[in-house]
């Protein structure tokens, strides 16, 4: 298979899972609008967002370190190294861990202060 082929393959991998996150995260937004889901389990959604059994620390972290990936490769390709694509990218890495997963954490708690005790504060 030739250089441009594998390429071709690669991206619809990549388009093909884009659309079945795509189709996750759509599930998940109908759960959040349905009219039944109270306070505790709408704190217990965003924890699931946050955390989960994967090491990696959940959804958020997920993206956040596939971004940090996609920010290391920009390194070793981009022009110049000068840092005008990995830059942005390791900035928005940065910026989901520390801004929205924070704010996931503190919306849970707000949400839910009988839960779990084990979170930050």
């Amino acid at each position: 298979m030739t250089a441009a082929a594998q390429a071709r393959t690669r991206l619809e991998r990549i388009r093909a899972s884009v659309a079945i996150a795509s189709l996750a995260l759509q599930k998940i937004e109908d759960d959040l609008g349905a009219d039944d889901v109270d306070q505790a389990e709408l704190a217990a959604i965003l924890r699931e967002l946050i955390e989960d059994t994967n090491p990696s620390g959940g959804f958020i972290a997920t993206v956040a370190q596939l971004l940090t990936l996609a920010a290391r490769r920009a390194e070793q390709i981009e022009p110049g190294r000068d840092g005008d694509a990995s830059c942005p990218l390791h900035e928005a890495a940065a910026l989901i861990n520390d801004n929205a997963g924070q704010r996931l954490i503190w919306a849970a708690q707000a949400l839910d202060l009988q839960g779990d005790s084990a979170w930050p504060r």
